[in-house]
């Protein structure tokens, strides 16, 4: 007898027993119970090929060779897994971060109280000053020696020059500087950046000499830091 011919009885037989069990039960019963040895006898010989037909398609070939479908995003999880969040940057400079921080959603009230007076205390200082400005706030709320909110913080009596009868003066929120003062608030709040004067929990202008006796910690262009 042929090879072809072996094959085609052999295909005709799997095919009629295919049939019988799975009219007999259609609940799982076929992958549990098939009959053993029957597709091994079969593909014994190597890969099953079944000639093409007429229309010059290639045979087919069956091997017994387990066929496993990607699951639908493992690629993608996969790729996550090995080089990080899509959403992982490093930038090489506080000011690409500030330019790559979106303002665009809106602020909370503490949140709102922060940026005030990062404006107001620091708006004319380089990036670097309204950051150890922003997180002398930030490391007070932390601290339990202070209000633990932005806003008691702020607003604590005596603390801040810019506060008025426990009032924020008025601010331009169409400047550049308040959209700088938004984003250098998130940054402060995150830890996104390392302050310059790490740890600060006071600061004075320069140009004043309060006596304080204090831990000097550095000074960022026109303020000094303590701790």
């Amino acid at each position: 007898m042929s090879r072809q011919t072996r094959v085609a009885g052999s295909v005709a037989v799997a095919a009629m027993l295919a049939t019988a069990l799975f009219g007999a039960e259609t609940s799982g019963a076929f992958a549990q119970d098939r009959s053993p040895g029957l597709f091994e006898e079969i593909l014994a010989d190597g890969p099953l090929e079944v000639e093409g037909d007429d229309t010059g398609s290639p045979p087919t070939v069956f091997t017994e060779d387990e066929v496993v479908q990607p699951v639908p995003g493992l690629i993608e999880e996969t790729q996550v897994a090995e080089n990080g969040s899509a959403e992982d940057e490093t930038f090489a400079s506080l000011a690409d971060l500030v330019a790559a921080t979106s303002d665009g959603k809106a602020l909370s009230k503490d949140m709102n109280c922060l940026a005030g007076a990062i404006y107001f205390e620091s708006k004319g200082e380089p990036l670097e000053g309204q950051l150890a400005v922003g997180r002398v706030i930030v490391n007070r709320a932390a601290s339990p020696r202070f209000p633990s909110s932005y806003c008691g913080v702020v607003y604590q009596r005596s603390q801040f020059s810019f506060v008025r009868g426990g009032r924020m003066p008025a601010i331009n929120k169409a400047s550049r500087a308040w959209h700088r003062a938004k984003a250098i608030a998130r940054i402060a709040a995150e830890g996104a950046w390392d302050s310059p004067a790490k740890g600060a929990l006071f600061f004075h202008a320069r140009y004043v000499s309060p006596g304080w006796r204090l831990q000097r910690i550095a000074q960022v262009n026109n303020h000094i830091f303590y701790r």
